[in-house]
């Protein structure tokens, strides 16, 4: 029996239960029904709502021949655990473990001398159906399937990469009936008021950004028919009844013409679902943010990062700060609500390139924002330039490259102050109360003196 999984537990994820917005394994899935137009007979055990324990009893009773994890960054520590546990016990001795992901390409050996048995590296569908298919007749791993990884006698062995999927029109929706999708619903419908299914257009991203990992499709940009994105939006509301749609695309309106058919495909079979999507403000103008409105978009994230044209540059975001602030104003008259990024503690960002972020959010006055530190991600270009000052800390099998740090501008405490003095800036220039805004003001400026000592 071959059994996949991504092996993220939310009952493990403090902030996600805070937070609860879970969004469906689409990987894995879109990888099960690959594996269903080969005939290739399997399992998936969505591991959100579930727990370790039950997992391990799964995997107990069933004792799969294949066991294929997706690893990414927020799986990292419980998929090394369950490696740890199948290699433990005697009755799983004859599992091959099979791993792929985004985590997988820079961390190759790591992940092998933790016990794996082969990695898929790059895009999976071909390579993992290739995989199983030897397997099953021979009862052995193939060695020499292009996209591939493994260690002979401690040494990593690297297959030739494998090309890409030129049309990915030909791969099948991804096989949703596998897992109980509705649990993803009640669970938005239960915190937020309304259910939220995510949905795939494209592959890859075309753009350089400097923090970003490209480690699986590298920077290549394919997308799906407008047609058959709509058949997937025409099958989740006629079989899930969804209250909204959460595309997960890098950059939704890169291609214009294709957003064209896709507004017209929607609107010709009245297939509205209201939907929320990432994309970038070079990639947006009054004819794109219309037909965002008239497709049913009710969401505009517009990545920005800082409000520092210096730091944007030193990003290579390619991107004007001046046109970011223009599309989020834009889009909010345009009645849909606008969000953005900001991140804070990127190479040279000094505090003066945090008075312009702030400046940029109360100019531009987003709908909603997030801030994080920024954290070199292994195999960026990010993490290039700053592995020479990163810090030591705890052993690679028990940590993620989220709690990467390295010599900044300024202290680490100082930038938790930072988050603390933008928070409270946006916030006093948004308040019409005159004792919030008082409040607000304390809070920015006790928050500006800690920054200070921190150094």
């Amino acid at each position: 029996m071959i059994l996949l999984t991504h092996g993220y537990f939310l009952e493990e994820d403090e902030k996600e239960q805070l937070i609860m917005k879970p969004y469906v394994p689409l990987g894995i899935l879109y990888l099960s029904a690959y594996l269903e137009t080969k005939a290739i007979k399997h399992e998936v055990f969505d591991s959100t709502f579930s727990t370790s324990e039950k997992f391990k009893t799964n995997l107990l009773e069933k004792k799969p021949k294949i066991l294929a994890l997706y690893t990414n960054l927020m799986t990292k520590i419980s998929v090394i655990r369950i490696i740890h546990f199948v290699k433990q016990h005697a009755e799983l001795q004859d599992c091959r473990i099979i791993l792929g992901g985004p985590e997988i390409r820079f961390n190759a050996e790591n992940y092998l001398k933790q016990g794996v048995d082969m990695l898929v590296i790059g895009e999976g569908e071909e390579t993992f159906y290739e995989l199983c298919e030897a397997y099953l007749k021979n009862a052995e791993l193939p060695k020499t399937i292009s996209g591939t990884a493994y260690l002979e006698q401690g040494v990593l062995i690297l297959n030739p990469e494998r090309d890409l999927i030129k049309d990915i029109n030909t791969l099948p929706m991804p096989a949703r009936e596998k897992i109980n999708l509705r649990l993803y619903g009640d669970a938005w419908k239960k915190h937020h008021g309304y259910s939220m299914y995510s949905v795939s257009t494209m592959r890859g991203c075309p753009y350089t950004c400097k923090w970003c990992s490209r480690a699986v499709y590298g920077g290549t940009y394919r997308r799906r028919s407008a047609k058959l994105v709509v058949d997937e939006l025409e099958f989740i509301k006629n079989t899930y009844s969804p209250d909204r749609i959460w595309f997960v695309d890098d950059v939704f309106t890169i291609n214009h013409k294709w957003l064209k058919e896709f507004r017209d495909e929607v609107l010709k079979r009245k297939v509205m679902i209201p939907y929320e999507i990432i994309t970038r403000a070079d990639r947006m103008n009054e004819e794109v943010i219309g037909m965002l409105k008239e497709s049913g978009c009710f969401r505009v994230w517009i990545g920005a990062e800082s409000g520092s044209q210096k730091i944007i540059e030193a990003m290579n975001r390619r991107v004007e700060v001046g046109m970011v602030r223009e599309m989020i104003i834009k889009t909010k008259q345009a009645g849909m609500e606008a969000g953005t990024f900001i991140m804070l503690g990127y190479p040279g960002e000094t505090k003066e390139d945090i008075r312009e972020t702030i400046q940029h959010l109360k100019i531009s006055d987003p709908s909603f924002y997030t801030i994080t530190v920024a954290y070199p991600i292994t195999g960026t270009p990010l993490h290039e330039e700053v592995k020479e000052q990163m810090h030591a800390g705890k052993s690679w099998e028990q940590s993620t490259d989220r709690e990467n740090n390295f010599d900044r501008q300024h202290s680490k405490q100082f930038y938790t102050q930072a988050l603390d003095w933008v928070y409270n800036e946006v916030h006093f220039s948004k308040t019409t109360s005159l004792l919030k805004k008082c409040k607000f003001k304390l809070r920015s400026l006790k928050a500006q003196t800690k920054m200070l000592l921190a150094g």
